[in-house]
């Protein structure tokens, strides 16, 4: 929504005639389409959910004709698509066809907007911080309640193949141990875990907090992993499991990600601005780098994705995973001493 409100009124300051079309491909295809104004966009930066919906498939071959048909009948000059992998793909693989369509060659804009950060080109996607912000309350909500009692807690957070939102929400909420499906793992890894468990356990500890990337392991899933944990459990705690669910999805989105929405869409203004005026269509999509919001070749997009697990080759987070070893620890193998007088 926010990123819809920011390209409505910056496409409008700079002299555009602004479409909003309801239910992706399939609503463009059966003439769900709008012209949308300035007041029309009222509030939509401050509420989650999406005002123009969404529709996840990819379109077929088949559709394309009605989908080239109603891009002209609509005089619909480029098209700013704010979505996750799969928006991407449509776009990418209409644009090969334009030998076939030429109504697909016109400027397309692709937006990152994805919970699971899980799209090339950008280090963070629209959505992703929010859905962190809510994992991390309900994490928090799951170790008060457990607390009180000598407990493990097994969690799956979303984000398919992708862990981002397991790894980050595990350092944010104090998690002991985190499963990724980028760091495959087998029985042998189970058993040294949960022998760790019982030696915290018996030396004191009360809960573990254990997250677990919802598509990770295979069938090593959450509740298998609970169950392990159970039987080896010798009596030392509890087991409880749960996935968070489409709450990660819900509530308003943060700050960071209202921000990072209007920075996005206006660098893909600008990328429209420059294409207009020099009569170019190349397809794009505008991500957030260590060097700020840039933009990339969407046909390079296979170029930098695993297309079997649908996440980028290089994602910046990884190597974060090393720190849950670390503070997770009972013990720790630092001397402490305290400074002479007259260092003070």
């Amino acid at each position: 929504n926010t990123a819809a409100r920011a390209a409505v009124r910056q496409g409008i300051d700079r002299g555009f005639e602004m479409l909003g079309i309801y239910g992706s491909f399939e609503g463009l295809m059966s003439g769900k389409v709008k012209q949308l104004a300035w007041e029309d966009v009222e509030g939509w930066g401050f509420d989650g959910g999406a005002e123009l919906g969404t529709l996840r498939p990819i379109p077929r071959v088949e559709e394309y004709y009605a989908i080239g048909r109603a891009l002209e009948e609509q005089r619909i000059d480029a098209l700013i698509v704010i979505g996750g992998y799969n928006a991407y793909l449509s776009i990418n693989q209409m644009r090969q066809e334009t030998s076939r369509y030429p109504a697909f060659n016109i400027p397309m804009i692709c937006i990152p907007a994805s919970i699971d950060n899980n799209l090339p080109g950008s280090e963070l996607s629209i959505g992703a911080d929010s859905a962190l912000n809510n994992a991390v309350w309900a994490l928090d909500r799951i170790r008060e309640s457990a607390a009180a009692s000598r407990r493990c807690f097994v969690a799956d957070a979303m984000g398919r193949h992708c862990g981002y939102l397991s790894l980050m929400s595990g350092i944010a909420a104090g998690a002991e141990l985190v499963y990724l499906d980028e760091f495959p793992y087998d029985l042998q890894d189970l058993a040294s875990d949960v022998k760790m468990m019982r030696d915290s356990f018996r030396d004191g500890r009360r809960l573990c907090l254990v997250l677990h990337n919802e598509e990770a392991g295979g069938r090593y899933d959450r509740e298998f992993i609970a169950s392990v944990f159970a039987q080896e459990s010798q009596g030392m705690f509890d087991v409880r499991h749960s996935a968070l669910g489409h709450l990660q999805q819900g509530g308003e989105p943060s700050p960071f990600d209202r921000i990072l929405a209007t920075r996005l869409v206006r660098a893909a203004i600008e990328e429209l601005s420059e294409q207009f005026a020099q009569n170019r269509s190349e397809p794009l999509g505008v991500g957030l780098s260590a060097e700020g919001i840039e933009s990339f070749p969407l046909l390079q997009m296979q170029q930098k994705v695993d297309p079997q697990v649908r996440r980028p080759l290089s994602q910046w987070w990884l190597p974060l995973i090393d720190i849950i070893s670390v503070v997770s620890r009972d013990e720790w193998d630092i001397e402490v001493r305290p400074l002479p007088i007259t260092d003070l």
